[in-house]
C-alpha cells in the first residue's frame, strides 16, 4: 500500500505520524508525500479548540474530495471526542480512537492490505521525516495526563498517563540517528509527568539519552512548569541539551490560574525561569497565554500584561479563550465579551513581538551553531532557514552551490528582520 500521513495540532500528533510511518515501512508499505498518490490516507486530528475541530472536518472533506478512491482513516482527539460523527462523515472508512492509536498501522493493514508484499519490504528506507522535508524528529515519550485543567479537552480525549520505557525510547533515538536525524524533540501530553507509571522520571530519561546515545541535539515540547525537580536544569551542562523550554503559563494572574486549576502560581513560575537562566546564559523560555478566560477582569488582565513583560519571553503562543463542551471552564460564569478578547489579544501580540525582538537583539554579534533546515532558490541564491540552540529562527543567503540542509554550521548572527521576526545570519 501507498500511505499518506497527515497531522493537525500538537507536536505529539507529529510524533505519532513518525511511529506509524516506521510501522508501515517495516511491513513493506511505502510512504508518499502527496495524498492524491495514496491508497490509504491517515489523518491525525486535533480538538484543542473549537476551531481545531472545524479544521479537522475541513481537512477530511478536502482529502476525500481530492482522492475519493483512497481509504480515509481518521484518528486523534477530534475523532475520539466525536467518534460517531466522524464515522458517519462522508468518505471515512475507519476511525481509530486515541486508546487504540498504537495499533493503528496493524488495524489499517488488517482492514485494507492487499495479499501482496511490496519489494520495499526488503529495503531499509529513510525516515519519513526526510520525506516531509524535516531534519528533526518528534519522539512520543508518553500519552495522557493525570491533571484536569478546567479549559483542557485534550486530557479527556487522551485518557490516563501511559509512558514508554526508557529502553524503547533509546531504541527509537538510535534508529533515527542512523537515518541522519540531528535533533530530537521529546513530546507527549504531559511530558513532565513522564515515568510516573514506571517508577522513573523525565530527569532519568534525559540522563539516559545523554549517556547512551550520540544524538547531537535534544529538545522538549511543552513541559508543564510544576513537574521539574530543582536539579533538572543541571542537565543543561551537557551542550547537546538545547537551552530552550516551552513552559506554558496561561495567565499572569494567580486568581485566573486558580479558576483554570493550574498547579503553578506566578511566584513559582518566576523562580523556575530564574533557575533556567542562571543555569545557561541565553536560555530561551517560551510560553502560552490564554486571553479572555471566563471571569477575567480588567485588573486581572493588567496583572497578566505586567507579569509577562517583567518575566520576558523569547516567544509567546497566544490563544483567545473558546469554550469546549465537556470542560469545566465551559460552565463558568461571566464570559468575556468577544470584542474585549480581541482587544486584549492584539495588546498581548504587540507585547510578545517586542519581547521577542528584545531577546533576539541580545544575541546579535554572537556566533552559534545553527541547524539549517530548508531552502528556497532565488536565481543563483539559496535562502536557508534554521534554528539556533535556543530556538531562535535564523535565515541566511548563500550561493546555490553551498549546501547547508541538515547540517549544523557555526553562524554569525548579524541582524534582526523585524517584518519576518527572524535573525539574519552569516555562514563562513
Amino acid at each position: 500500500m501507498k500511505v499518506h500521513l497527515k497531522a493537525l495540532g500538537c507536536r505529539l500528533n507529529e510524533a505519532e505520524l513518525e511511529q506509524w510511518s516506521h510501522a508501515f515501512r517495516a511491513e513493506g508499505h511505502s510512504m508518499v508525500t502527496d495524498h492524491q498518490d495514496a491508497d490509504v490516507v491517515v489523518v491525525n486530528t486535533c480538538a484543542v479548540t473549537a476551531d481545531a475541530g472545524k479544521k479537522s472536518r475541513k481537512l477530511m472533506n478536502r482529502l476525500y474530495r481530492e482522492n475519493p478512491e483512497s481509504k480515509l482513516v481518521v484518528s486523534g482527539c477530534y475523532a475520539t471526542l466525536e467518534a460517531d460523527k466522524v464515522a458517519d462523515h462522508l468518505g471515512v472508512d475507519l476511525v481509530v480512537p486515541n486508546p487504540q492509536k498504537d495499533q493503528l498501522p496493524q488495524m489499517v493493514m488488517d482492514k485494507f492490505e492487499a495479499n501482496t508484499m511490496p519489494l520495499i519490504a526488503m529495503e531499509p528506507g529513510e525516515s519519513n521525516l526526510f520525506q516531509r522535508g524535516r531534519q528533526r524528529a518528534f519522539i512520543k515519550i508518553q500519552d495522557g495526563c493525570r491533571y484536569r485543567c478546567t479549559f483542557c479537552i485534550v486530557t479527556v480525549a487522551r485518557g490516563d498517563e501511559r509512558s514508554r520505557t526508557i529502553a524503547d525510547i533509546l531504541d527509537e533515538v538510535q534508529r533515527l540517528q542512523t537515518q541522519g536525524i540531528n535533533e530530537i524533540v521529546l513530546t507527549g501530553v504531559h511530558v513532565g509527568g513522564y515515568g510516573s507509571d514506571l517508577d522513573t522520571s523525565l530527569f532519568d530519561l534525559v540522563k539516559a539519552i545523554l549517556s547512551e546515545t550520540d544524538i547531537q541535539r535534544i529538545r522538549f515540547a511543552s513541559v508543564e512548569p510544576w513537574d521539574l525537580p530543582d536539579e533538572f536544569f543541571g542537565l543543561f551542562e551537557d551542550p547537546r541539551l538545547m537551552p530552550h523550554m516551552h513552559l506554558p503559563l496561561q495567565s499572569g494572574s494567580d486568581t485566573v490560574l486558580r479558576r483554570m486549576s493550574r498547579r503553578c502560581k506566578t511566584d513559582s513560575f518566576r523562580h523556575l525561569v530564574e533557575q533556567a537562566r542562571q543555569s545557561v546564559p541565553g536560555f530561551n523560555v517560551t510560553s502560552d497565554i490564554i486571553v479572555g478566560f471566563p471571569g477575567e477582569t480588567e485588573a486581572e488582565w493588567q496583572q497578566t500584561m505586567e507579569y509577562v513583560e517583567s518575566v520576558g519571553f523569547g516567544h509567546l503562543h497566544i490563544f483567545s479563550y473558546s469554550p469546549r463542551e465537556g470542560t469545566k471552564a465551559s460552565r463558568l460564569p461571566n464570559p468575556v465579551d468577544e470584542l474585549i478578547k480581541k482587544e486584549r489579544s492584539l495588546e498581548m501580540h504587540a507585547l510578545a513581538e517586542r519581547l521577542k525582538q528584545d531577546f533576539a537583539m541580545q544575541h546579535v554579534g554572537q556566533t552559534v551553531p545553527v541547524l539549517w533546515e530548508r531552502q528556497k532558490l532565488q536565481g543563483t541564491t539559496a535562502i536557508y532557514a534554521g534554528y539556533t540552540p535556543n530556538f531562535m529562527k535564523v535565515e541566511t543567503s548563500v550561493t546555490n552551490a553551498v549546501l547547508l540542509e541538515n547540517r549544523i554550521v557555526n553562524t554569525q548572527l548579524i541582524g534582526y528582520d523585524e517584518q519576518n521576526q527572524t535573525l539574519t545570519g552569516k555562514v563562513g
